[in-house]
């Protein structure tokens, strides 16, 4: 029988040569690759030069039908936009803008203008919930370029801006979402004392399916930009999410989901603090692509995956970003846990001073016991001052990255395929007696280089390998 990782290289052959095929069919829509991002869910060898990926991108991520395009502006009559702030004018720019926006649904109107203006908003919900604005199922909301939605001061655990609880079809588009992070009161909670109030948030997309959140500036809440909690076909495009304390996008149980040329940066304040948070505590997430992507300046790290299956991580930006305050990783740019499958191709990810890992741009975390049959697919990536590991864990095809400065370990793990990768030592940092470490690896190896000299990694299917160390490596 052969082992995954031999699979592995034929199915990859046989695909690079369709994939091939289909670029030379479709060439004409190369030009159009940037703006039309449906073509990623079916051409993704022709795209923002990203060539034969190991696997195809297998589904595609709908997006909300809405019948008409007749359109309603919003009435500021009743509204006290650009108001002095208070709680009273919160609640009641709360209610009527609600009105209003029910009113446009009442009338069959598919699409809703916000003209320019501060909307302060925030009222009563319950003990630990402050309310902000409902949105509705067929509908488009377009914020003009002026537009800012605002959560006032509260001292509540949980709240969102705006949100699409149970709805289907809505796209929210343009202007700024802004919660309270600069004044919020961290009042303890009754049940148990505790003042993390971790749960507010600038967009809430609750058991909904076709929602498109695009163009907009998302930032200063005391939780996430926005929190999917049990959605399927979810888009998340050229938004800039910034200084939320918690997370930029955390996926809770979502289904063909997309993050494609968003800027997600400065998320810091309270764990987890990644710019994206794929983590379904036991609910299905499936069927995502981040691609394209500008990540800086995250406590935590910028990506990292728990739970989620067929995960495709392509052609991002990972920086840890400038020096000067306090601009370390505690987990580091991007990671991933062996249960989870993943496609990691065309990142480029930059490290400084590191994390609590070291300097490992990619990590695969370990449950020890999770036996996933399914290989992690890591090509063609740029790690600048950093390296990767993966252990206890099976199934992994590693080929054509560049780890400038560090190193490439692999310790308990069968099944790996390592093609055509270079390492090179550190100019700054520590130097290691090797960069190529393993320790009790199963798999086969070629083409791989330390600087410009062939790196020969004796890797085999049946005899386990371990590197003792050594000056400069082998």
């Amino acid at each position: 029988m052969l082992s995954a990782s031999v699979k592995s290289v034929r199915n990859y052959c046989c695909l690079s040569l369709g994939l091939f095929t289909v670029a030379l069919f479709s060439s004409s829509y190369a030009l159009h690759a940037q703006e039309d991002d449906s073509l990623m869910d079916y051409l993704p060898a022709i795209l923002s030069g990203i060539q034969k990926l190991p696997k195809p991108i297998n589904f595609k991520v709908a997006t909300p039908r809405i019948s008409t395009s007749s359109t309603y502006v919003i009435d500021l009559s009743d509204i006290p936009i650009n108001a002095t702030p208070s709680a009273s004018i919160a609640a009641t720019t709360t209610t009527e803008l609600q009105k209003e926006i029910d009113k446009a649904k009442a009338q069959g109107y598919g699409r809703v203008v916000f003209p320019d203006g501060n909307y302060l908003i925030g009222e009563f919900g319950n003990s630990i919930y402050q309310a902000g604005i409902d949105l509705h199922s067929e509908t488009e909301y377009v914020l003009s370029s002026g537009t800012v939605i605002e959560m006032f001061t509260n001292n509540k655990w949980n709240y969102c801006v705006v949100r699409a609880l149970n709805k289907t079809d809505v796209s929210i588009r343009g202007g700024t979402i802004k919660g309270d992070r600069a004044t919020h009161i961290y009042t303890p909670r009754a049940s148990d004392n505790k003042t993390a109030h971790d749960e507010g948030h600038a967009i809430c997309v609750w058991n909904s399916q076709r929602v498109a959140v695009r163009d907009m500036n998302i930032h200063s809440v005391t939780g996430d930009g926005s929190l999917l909690l049990d959605s399927s076909d979810v888009s998340y495009s050229r938004n800039n999410i910034y200084n939320n304390r918690r997370q930029g996008v955390s996926v809770v149980g979502g289904t063909r989901v997309s993050i494609i040329d968003n800027e997600i940066h400065h998320i810091r304040g309270t764990a987890p603090q990644f710019g994206v948070d794929i983590e379904g505590a036991g609910r299905n997430d499936q069927d995502i692509l981040i691609r394209n992507n500008y990540f800086h300046h995250n406590r935590g790290g910028d990506i990292v995956n728990t739970s989620g299956k067929n995960v495709f991580i392509v052609n991002n930006v990972m920086e840890q970003g400038a020096e000067g305050g306090d601009n370390r990783y505690i987990d580091g740019p991007l990671v991933t846990w062996e249960r989870t499958d993943n496609v990691i191709a065309y990142n480029t990810i930059t490290m400084l001073n590191g994390s609590v890992n070291g300097r490992l741009g990619f990590i695969q975390y370990s449950g020890n016991n999770d036996n996933n049959p399914a290989i992690t697919y890591v090509h063609n990536n740029v790690c600048n001052n950093c390296g990767m590991y993966m252990y206890k864990a099976q199934g992994a095809d590693i080929r054509n990255n560049k780890f400038y400065g560090y190193f490439l370990a692999l310790s308990d793990f069968k099944d790996v395929v390592l093609v055509n990768n270079l390492v090179t030592y550190s100019d700054t940092g520590p130097r290691f007696c090797w960069s190529y470490r393993f320790d009790n690896v199963l798999g086969v190896a070629s083409g791989n280089y330390i600087e410009e000299s062939p790196a020969n990694i004796p890797l085999s299917l049946t005899k386990p390998h371990t590197l003792d160390c050594v000056v400069r490596g082998f």
